[in-house]
């Protein structure tokens, strides 16, 4: 067995090495896991719910929804809250109603997805 120390992208892994007879190839055991990054929120391809939509007014990641399904809410309550450009924008109920959620949080948005309905 022979130790070597090996770095990949920035991160050393310790590795052992056998050399056995035949073409078969070493086994190379790291000494430190590394962690995949987290994947990105997807989209959420929900159905509109009917009533008036309530859309994204940029792109954005929502951070916060404010509102449960079939929740009664008054205009100028917070629906959403939508981070853009590192800044938190609080996305208001244009009228009184009940309120369908479309998004969910995690999930990037685009200008004119469709956050909630009020009906």
């Amino acid at each position: 067995m022979r130790k070597f120390i090996i770095n990949v992208n920035g991160n050393s892994y310790e590795v052992e090495v056998e050399e056995v007879g035949g073409t078969s190839a070493p086994s190379v055991a790291p000494a430190v896991q590394v962690s995949a990054p987290a994947a990105a929120p997807k989209k959420v391809a929900a159905s509109v719910g009917s009533g008036e939509p309530v859309k994204s007014p940029m792109p954005g990641t929502v951070l916060d929804i404010k509102v449960a399904n079939g929740a009664k809410v008054n205009a100028g309550d917070v629906l959403v809250v939508l981070e853009a450009m590192k800044m938190e924008n609080d996305i208001k109920a244009p009228k009184a109603g009940t309120v369908t959620v479309v998004t969910s949080k995690g999930s990037s948005v685009d200008t004119g997805d469709v956050l909630v309905t009020i009906a």
